[in-house]
């Protein structure tokens, strides 16, 4: 999974990486086209067009067979019938390239979180950093410290949650730049990577953690933790990052799909594509 994300988060750093000094709309506008592009050329290879046709052929005459005999119960009952089945004709067409699109999808929008989904520290900007423990694990006697590099500094003692294994420290920001926090126990460590400052479009991993496959998709930002510890996740609580629009926030997951819906459907004439 880390070659995968790795490979991902190339291709998505390098589209991104012409627009870092601009406003994040720009970069997520190309990522969009691009996606709406690839889904359009995998949705065209991988789905049964005429049977898309067909249906909504089917559906469109028995719409029209509505109106023409709207004063006829029996016949509208029965081309409102015929519409439901071919409506799941029209979605078991759909059911294959769906499945094989989801994939690739899901990889672009765990890099894209990376890049859109949290802002990092800004300096004199306070944060609750999060060590979630294993279940055995008890946070009082474990004796875990918090080391942090130049540019952020722990404002709060420990606080130590034996319900919910974790344990939490409250760090603030002091100057620009990257760096790594470490969490020590006796001889072992564990890193987790740390921003403060940048630009609009910098790229804030929020989560390092260790364990099922699905994390590993959702949070590509870090190498999984190493295991010999009792120590499953680091997190950043950073600020959440938002766009706008006409004065208006939008969360970039929602202008992320309308974008990616809209050249979808501009597109699909020039790749001869069925919807």
């Amino acid at each position: 999974m880390s070659i995968v994300n790795l490979v991902f988060g190339g291709i998505v750093g390098a589209v991104l990486w012409p627009f870092r000094g601009l406003s994040p709309w720009f970069g997520l506008t190309v990522v969009s086209l691009l996606t709406a592009l690839l889904m359009l050329e995998v949705y065209k290879h991988t789905s049964n067009q005429a049977a898309i046709r067909r249906a909504k052929d089917l559906i469109k005459a028995h719409l029209l067979e509505m109106r023409l005999y709207k004063d006829n119960m029996r016949v509208t009952l029965a081309a409102q019938g015929a519409i439901l089945k071919a409506n799941l004709a029209y979605m078991a067409a759909n059911l294959k390239p769906l499945a094989v699109m989801i994939v690739p999808l899901v990889l672009i929008l765990a890099q894209l979180s990376l890049w859109y989904d949290r802002a990092p520290l800004r300096p004199g900007e306070e944060a609750l950093v999060k060590a979630g423990l294993e279940a055995a694990a008890d946070p009082v006697s474990l004796g875990l410290e918090l080391e942090t590099p130049p540019g952020l500094e722990i404002t709060a003692p420990a606080v130590r949650i034996p319900d919910l294994h974790q344990v939490v420290w409250r760090v603030k920001a002091l100057a620009p730049g990257t760096g790594r926090i470490v969490l020590r126990t006796g001889d072992r460590t564990v890193e987790k990577s740390v921003v403060v400052g940048g630009g609009p479009m910098a790229k804030v991993s929020a989560l390092a953690s260790r364990g099922s496959l699905w994390k590993q998709v959702l949070y590509p930002g870090e190498a999984p933790l190493p295991a010999g510890t009792s120590v499953r996740s680091v997190e950043i609580l950073y600020p959440a990052k938002s766009l706008t629009a006409f004065g208006v926030s939008v969360h970039w997951l929602v202008a992320y799909l309308i974008l990616s819906i809209v050249f979808g459907f501009a597109f699909k004439g020039v790749f001869k594509v069925e919807i």
